[in-house]
């Protein structure tokens, strides 16, 4: 089994909200002949790997931020698997105007959603048409794609990793998607090629470290989780 990690700065959206930031890291990750369950299995042994290092050996920094660790302590596996259709459910039932593949959930939504969660939620299963062509779809439910995020809890919103999921390893279901998501084919030849003569079923994510940091610290905002945060506002230093 074999895993490529990549660790790289990122551009986002210009945004003006305490949990994005124009230039941030971010750890891809990606696996061969990891399938669904594996992925998520890993996830959950990621994050909690993560946070019971920082509660080993950094208790003193996390008193000096007054950071309330009972939630921290609870980050084990499992974590709580919440599906597109299990999220809709909830978000509709709290009050919140969300139609079943219609919308992707966003950040007020995430906040209210996991305002409900005492650790990670796993929220997966997305609709096909929220989901970047890449994602595979899942063979028994076609309409949907073998794609997770993981949302922190305690209403922080946005997910720490995005982009999760399964990836499609077949050229002409790849060749399809392209094609049924209106792109053009010959702007992925190197994309395609990968695929060409064989390939194998893989998974992968991103994690977004600054997002992490923000969350285990318990910091109000992202640019208080890198040294020298870059923002619409300010690219020096």
């Amino acid at each position: 089994m074999r895993r490529f990690t990549q660790w790289r700065q990122a551009l986002a959206e210009p945004s003006r909200t305490r949990r994005h930031l124009t230039e941030f890291w971010h750890a891809e990750a990606e696996e061969a002949w990891l399938q669904f369950d594996g992925l998520l299995n890993l996830l959950e042994d990621l994050i909690t790997y993560v946070v019971n290092k920082v509660l080993e050996e950094r208790q003193d920094e996390l008193k000096l931020l007054n950071r309330d660790t009972k939630i921290l302590e609870n980050v084990k596996p499992p974590f709580y698997r919440v599906s597109y259709d299990e999220a809709i459910e909830i978000l509709q039932s709290k009050g919140l105007n969300i139609k079943w593949g219609g919308d992707d959930i966003g950040a007020d939504e995430e906040r209210v959603l996991t305002m409900q969660f005492d650790k990670p939620i796993l929220l997966h299963h997305f609709p096909e048409q929220v989901k970047a062509f890449y994602h595979r779809n899942d063979p028994s439910r076609p309409e949907t794609t073998l794609s997770v995020d993981v949302l922190a809890p305690e209403g922080y919103g946005g997910e720490i990793v995005g982009g999760g999921g399964e990836r499609i390893y077949d050229y002409e279901e790849l060749l399809g998607k392209i094609k049924k998501f209106g792109l053009k084919p010959e702007d992925y030849d190197w994309y395609l090629d990968l695929r060409r003569y064989g390939s194998v079923p893989h998974a992968g994510f991103g994690l977004g470290i600054d997002r992490l940091v923000m969350w285990v610290c318990g910091l109000d905002h992202i640019r208080d989780a890198i040294p020298f945060p870059r923002d619409i506002r300010r690219v020096k230093p």
